[in-house]
């Protein structure tokens, strides 16, 4: 194998989220879904409603996570039903998942942190959320909540294009994301980012150039999924109105792009996911992500090998 010296080691081609928490925790850590009842500004009017146009979060919140139930019930009916799935599990981290995590008063955001924090086996927290949801007061709170346990604050950036952002009703900028990061990262707090991709109106190569523009913003975790064309979604009526609008990858063209795309990506951000998972039954489109997690990544990390390539090679600081 072609060494390579980057901190995650030469025993992987990428900096793969699994190594990370063992090289942090020592052992296996597990996230624990919970809907704790938010909204976002772009769906009770603050900016705008309807939300994201590709966004439906039934695709994606497993049984246990609902909003109503309080969040302590939440994180440990998550940690059971992890407990049959991943044996080896005794840390958890609460993951804030569904819509815009910071969006209430700071008040109200403590109590509902705090009450996934006494659950025993909670060893930190995951925060999902959008850029124009913070503030520095919020921030400053993260940052000293960092030093007592792993917290990482991840945004939504999914396209680094404004056009695109408009198009999809995402209803925040570029420019904001960038700023939301900073912000973060300079305060100490693990900083995580989100793209999307295949989204309507985008290239294969504006989509790889966004490789280079994120390398350069001060993240530590990074998650990436292709297009999902979900039911009852915005998205799913301009999809069947005008389907060649939509570019959306086969596997093939996946597996080829995302090797790209990992070649240019700065080699110490850690990778969670390649690819997104919703129930067949809310797909419309392509369905080849109906193959294993396992088996994705067995065959992504075989080209790997086979193209003797990795994260970060074409890399330039």
């Amino acid at each position: 194998m072609t060494e390579r010296k980057y901190s995650w080691g030469h025993h992987r081609r990428f900096n793969a989220y699994s190594n990370y928490f063992i090289r942090q925790f020592g052992e296996r850590i597990q996230k624990v879904s919970i809907d704790a009842g938010f909204t976002c500004p772009n769906r009770d009017g603050s900016i705008g409603y309807g939300g994201c146009s590709y966004c439906n979060n039934e695709a994606f919140n497993p049984s246990y996570c609902r909003a109503g139930i309080p969040v302590s019930e939440q994180v440990r009916a998550g940690i059971e039903f992890h407990k049959t799935r991943y044996r080896k599990a005794s840390k958890y981290l609460a993951y804030f998942q569904a819509y815009s995590n910071t969006y209430a008063s700071l008040e109200d955001l403590k109590k509902k942190y705090h009450q996934a924090l006494n659950v025993p086996e909670i060893v930190g927290l995951v925060i999902g959320t959008r850029p124009d949801c913070v503030d520095e007061e919020k921030l400053d709170y993260f940052s000293k909540l960092s030093e007592q346990i792993y917290l990482i604050i991840e945004y939504g950036i999914e396209s680094c294009y404004n056009e695109t952002l408009v198009r999809i009703n995402r209803g925040h900028t570029f420019e904001k994301s960038v700023e939301a990061i900073e912000e973060t990262a300079k305060r100490n707090i693990r900083t995580g980012a989100h793209l999307i991709f295949g989204l309507p109106g985008e290239t294969r190569q504006q989509m790889i150039d966004e490789a280079r523009i994120i390398s350069g913003l001060p993240l530590n975790n990074v998650k990436f999924h292709q297009l999902q064309i979900i039911k009852g979604t915005r998205m799913e009526a301009e999809f069947k109105t005008a389907p060649s609008e939509f570019n959306l990858f086969t596997w093939d063209e996946y597996l080829e792009f995302l090797i790209e795309f990992l070649e240019y990506l700065n080699p110490e951000f850690v990778v969670e996911r390649f690819t997104g998972e919703a129930p067949p039954a809310l797909i419309v489109g392509p369905r080849w992500f109906k193959k294993r997690t396992d088996e994705i990544m067995s065959l992504f990390e075989e080209k790997l090998e086979e193209l003797d390539t990795w994260q970060g090679k074409k890399y330039i600081t």
